[in-house]
């Protein structure tokens, strides 16, 4: 016998509050590997085109890992969605909504408007789009979005800490839950 949609979520929420801290821990995490995306961001394509020097020039394996980096941001979007799904299940949040916006904004620059296109147009190469050129700048401004939800989430690691979260998961888990 097939459950109903709505106890499938009722019962993948209850499973995802069980298991809250580890699940914001991992997010987190994601979210920390974005820094690292972001700084590259600043440093070099940002500072090449507004001072005419890029100040952290990858290649080889460098550039290779930043670009496994960047879309590490794919399982960090989907599990802080989630998180902020979960948080407005409970309740409404404007600043939940709002995050939620933020986070969900990253699908464009992941799909529609490429790193690669916003790299090309800042060093005065051929763009690989017929995009306008304004647009690498929405695309480094949307991806500055992530920046208070990476310290929001965070934060939430460690009010969860605090609050003996772990504890009660292992627990629960050790206790054959």
């Amino acid at each position: 016998m097939m459950t109903a949609p709505r106890e499938q979520l009722r019962r993948f929420f209850d499973w995802y509050e069980r298991h809250y801290t580890l699940n914001v821990a991992i997010v987190a995490c994601l979210f920390l590997l974005q820094l690292v995306h972001l700084y590259w961001l600043s440093a070099e394509v940002v500072s090449q085109r507004l001072t005419g020097a890029g100040h952290f020039h990858l290649t080889g394996v460098a550039k290779f890992l930043i670009l496994i980096v960047d879309y590490t941001e794919i399982p960090a979007l989907l599990g802080t969605s989630l998180l902020y799904v979960n948080e407005l299940r409970k309740g409404f949040s404007w600043k939940a909504l709002i995050f939620l916006i933020f986070l969900n904004t990253q699908w464009i620059h992941l799909f529609w408007i490429t790193d690669t296109f916003v790299v090309n147009e800042f060093a005065g190469q051929a763009a690989q789009s017929t995009i306008p050129g304004w647009l690498a700048w929405v695309a480094i401004l949307i991806d500055y979005l992530e920046l208070p939800v990476i310290f929001d989430t965070l934060r939430k690691f460690g009010a969860s800490l605090r609050e003996q979260r772990v504890s009660q998961f292992l627990r629960e888990e050790l206790a054959g839950d």
